[in-house]
């Protein structure tokens, strides 16, 4: 059974202006409408592809990311190669981020270890996370 906007905003996590902006811009493919009310119906070739785009836009993937993307399945298996290094290049591009969001992290731990220092009055060990986090941040 077709879902509502509402029902596929919920199922994917995706606003309605959201899913509406996808269709708009021909992410999503042919939508249907209800003949009475004039109001989508996503069905489940569109639910698919809504569910594959909202994994793809939780892992980081833009918008033209999104856009490829749906141009290379459309081509089918032909396309397979290119798919594969899309998704190679955003999985790169992802563990760059995450290789950043580990040293953030580590600048942050280490900046709490040295106040903690000050707090206590130890001056080596606040001077010694000094160095570190001077480290830290020529890796920025």
């Amino acid at each position: 059974m077709p879902l509502t906007i509402q029902e596929m905003a919920r199922r994917s996590g995706f606003s309605e202006p959201t899913l509406r902006y996808y269709e708009k811009i021909g992410l999503l493919g042919v939508v249907e409408r209800d003949a009475s009310s004039g109001h989508r119906r996503y069905d489940e070739t569109v639910v698919a592809r809504v569910e594959a785009l909202a994994c793809l836009r939780s892992s980081g993937v833009t918008v033209d990311g999104m856009r490829r993307y749906v141009e290379l399945v459309d081509k089918g298996d032909g396309a397979a190669g290119e798919l594969r290094e899309l998704f190679d290049e955003h999985a790169a591009h992802l563990a760059a981020e995450i290789e950043r969001l580990r040293v953030r992290q580590e600048y942050l731990v280490l900046k709490a270890r040295m106040w903690d220092a000050r707090d206590q009055g130890d001056r080596r060990a606040e001077a010694e996370t000094v160095k570190r986090v001077e480290e830290i941040l020529r890796r920025f």
